[in-house]
């Protein structure tokens, strides 16, 4: 008994879920599907719905007693989030959200790695996957180094110390010793949550070997409100915490203040207030959005096998909307904070 309880420990999965009629019943039973020898619970913190998400995880509950259901009224994933830690039974805590699926291994493989790193938060691969054109699109460019880019959980192949952990299997413990999620924060939870841990001496691992399917936003709307709300709350998180961010994170709103200078100086040119010599001296302001419109030429004209021309261009178009979204945010959170700002992809079609 004592060693069936030390190799699989209890573990508690917590979801905070709003309006994700589309994708609940998959994530859920992507949770009750684990191949896992230990006791499980599924805590779903339900903020309230306005598109029968509620009704299916109530169906769920009532003929299921592995599921609990946690109001979070607040819609805040933060205060949710907590609220589903405080209400687990278990210390081991692996975060799910709607929008995701884990293969059935993911419980096995992540606790085992866990315990072998002795880490208090792990996290592996995101997988982003779509249906129609602008998902499978906006799922490409979650994939790729020209999307995202940089975090490990978006393409790293090899596994060690990491500075966030994507969705993460965390021990309750150092949680608990660092104050559980900042409820201050609407976006960027998790990489603040990462950080503390990592000040506070405990260790942040990644495991490539576990991947997770992410269905992200459908459309062109939905995907510029999430950026623009993600990049004001990291604006926010560099207020806070000034050079402690990563660098790739201020390479968007550098590309936004170049695409502004540059017009800028257009205008002036062609209206003639500068020209001559003052004119070149200020040419250089045009370089970052040269190179950036190469880029992009790039992306459309590479060709991969029975690949589109409509695709190729939609993948470019979401590339732009990421950027510049997320960039113009970033300027907003860092100028003036992010105050209230949500983000409302899930809360307007």
């Amino acid at each position: 008994m004592g060693t069936a309880a030390a190799t699989h420990p209890a573990v508690s999965y917590v979801m905070p879920v709003y309006n994700e009629a589309a994708y609940i019943e998959a994530a859920i039973d992507s949770v009750l599907a684990q191949r896992y020898e230990g006791p499980r619970e599924l805590v779903v913190v339900l903020g309230p719905s306005t598109d029968g998400t509620t009704e299916r995880v109530a169906a769920r509950a009532a003929a299921d007693p592995r599921i609990t259901i946690v109001e979070n009224p607040q819609l805040s994933i933060p205060v949710g989030l907590n609220r589903g830690i405080r209400a687990a039974a278990h210390d081991i805590i692996i975060r799910v959200d709607a929008h995701t699926e884990l293969p059935a291994d993911y419980t096995s493989l992540g606790v085992a790695s866990l315990q072998r790193t002795g880490a208090a938060s792990l996290g592996g691969l995101m997988v982003a996957t779509g249906r129609g054109r602008v998902q499978t699109a906006v799922a490409r460019a979650y994939n790729s180094r020209f999307g995202l880019g940089g975090g490990a959980y978006h393409g790293a192949a090899s596994e060690g110390p990491a500075e966030s952990a994507y969705l993460g299997i965390m021990r309750r413990g150092p949680l608990e010793q660092v104050g559980l999620y900042d409820e201050g924060l609407k976006r960027g939870e998790d990489w603040e949550l990462n950080f503390r841990l990592r000040a506070a001496g405990h260790l942040v691992w990644f495991d490539p070997a576990l991947r997770v399917a992410y269905w992200p936003r459908d459309t062109w709307s939905k995907l510029a409100r999430q950026f623009r709300a993600t990049g004001i709350w990291r604006g926010e998180l560099v207020r806070r915490l000034g050079g402690r961010n990563s660098l790739r994170y201020f390479a968007p709103p550098a590309l936004v203040l170049s695409l502004v200078a540059s017009l800028v100086l257009l205008v002036l040119e062609l209206t003639g207030v500068v020209s001559g010599w003052p004119a070149w001296l200020l040419s250089p302001v045009y370089l970052g959005p040269v190179l950036y419109l190469a880029l992009l030429l790039v992306l459309l004209v590479r060709r991969s096998s029975g690949e589109r021309f409509a695709d190729r261009l939609t993948f470019v178009g979401v590339i732009v909307v990421m950027h510049l979204s997320w960039g113009a945010g970033f300027l907003r959170g860092v100028a003036v904070g992010a105050r209230d700002a949500v983000d409302r992809s899930r809360i307007e079609s």
